[in-house]
């Protein structure tokens, strides 16, 4: 070694960002492995690297004692003395016992502990990079497909997409351009590991800020997602201002920003629906597209009784109770859907008399847009929710 070595490793600290006394540190923890391991030495060794030239040297290490029971780890406070008379008893006398040939066997071993040391400082990079995206977007290439497990490339690195967090239906292609949801990222042995979700809720949450200017600008908030990957998804949005319409906005011109984000989750379909304050407007639009007669509501439960007409139920309820679980979902609260004919069964007070206004009460509680294009519903983490029963 030399001083070109340490040059190497000052231009490595520059453009890696690895300490030079890291490096060397660990070039002399290597060093004094290799020479225990290549000279057969069982005495207590250190390998120092000169900071200024580059040069190193291999120093046994004996212990000054007043009774020798092993001479290759102690000294004898008389013969300490010899060397120096300043020795005491319980320190530390240093010999140089630098092989001849040592230097070949140093240079491989240098050599191997930069190269671990830059392939780790990459991973870090790398692992820094995407943890702190975690929650976020990203774009990639499907770079193959092994035991069901999509893996996507990123560049310097991949993410793998498992067969959990695959959307139903969904047959990825090598080459095909792929958006995904980091859903986490792990550090391993063999480099960051990212894990990606098609199905997460928050990808769904993520393109609608993408699509709409107006969720980026605050101008809309986006109050609640539930999500059946691949079939339905419904969401809530709402706008202090009461200039803006945040169904409208999150819709788009002709459709055409929803229409994207279908287009992105293969068909998946998208009910629209504007967040209301009084739980009993929220849990009647919440079940878009059916049109809804009455709500009650008791608040301390968190149940909703849901009135529909005879010939809206089925889709009320919708496909093996999609719509309802949905619904319950958004909201968080359990509802209970019943038709004005139920309701006159349980009731008999509930007549026909007060029914007339019935299709204006439908009219106030149901300001939603519900995009048919196959869609799926979803949860953001922070919702709890009871499926309707």
């Amino acid at each position: 070694m030399n001083t070109e070595f340490l040059e190497a490793l000052r231009d490595l600290e520059k453009e890696k960002g690895i300490a030079v006394d890291v490096l060397l540190e660990a070039i002399e923890a290597a060093l004094l492995s290799a020479y225990k391991r290549n000279f057969g030495s069982l005495q207590n060794a250190r390998v120092h690297i000169d900071r200024e030239t580059g040069d190193f040297k291999v120093y046994s290490q004996r212990t000054v004692v007043e009774d020798v029971e092993d001479e290759r780890l102690e000294i004898s406070l008389e013969d300490a003395r010899r060397i120096d008379p300043r020795f005491n008893l319980g320190d530390v006398v240093e010999d140089e016992v630098t092989p001849r040939n040592f230097g070949r066997i140093a240079a491989q071993t240098a050599k191997q502990v930069v190269v671990q040391r830059i392939r780790e400082a990459e991973r870090n990079i790398i692992f820094e990079e995407f943890a702190n995206r975690e929650g976020d977007i990203l774009t990639g290439v499907v770079q193959r497909i092994e035991n069901k497990n999509v893996y996507i490339e990123l560049g310097k690195t991949e993410a793998i997409l498992t067969p959990s967090e695959q959307m139903p239906g969904e047959n990825y292609q090598h080459g095909e351009r792929l958006k995904t949801y980091i859903v986490e990222v792990k550090k391993t042995t063999k480099g960051p590991q990212i894990l990606v979700s098609r199905t997460h809720p928050g990808l769904l949450k993520r393109l609608f800020e993408m699509e709409v200017p107006e969720l980026q600008e605050g101008v809309v908030e986006l109050k609640s997602i539930a999500r059946e990957a691949g079939y339905r998804s419904k969401i809530a949005v709402y706008s202090k201002d009461e200039n803006v319409d945040p169904v409208g906005a999150c819709v788009g011109p002709k459709g055409m920003r929803v229409q994207n984000i279908v287009n992105e989750l293969n068909g998946e379909k998208i009910d629209i629906i504007k967040w209301n304050p009084d739980p009993s407007k929220y849990v009647a639009s919440s079940l878009s597209p059916a049109k809804v007669v009455a709500v009650e509501v008791w608040e301390d439960e968190k149940v909703a009784r849901v009135i529909v007409p005879d010939y809206q139920l089925s889709l009320a309820i919708g496909k093996e109770g999609q719509n309802a679980r949905l619904a319950a979902k958004l909201t968080g609260w359990k509802i209970d859907i019943k038709s004005e004919s139920q309701m006159a069964d349980l009731y008999p007070e509930y007549s026909e008399e007060g029914q007339t206004d019935f299709d204006d009460y439908a009219d106030e509680y149901t300001d939603e847009y519900s995009y048919e294009e196959d869609a799926s519903p979803i949860l953001p983490d922070d919702l709890s929710y009871e499926d309707n029963k």
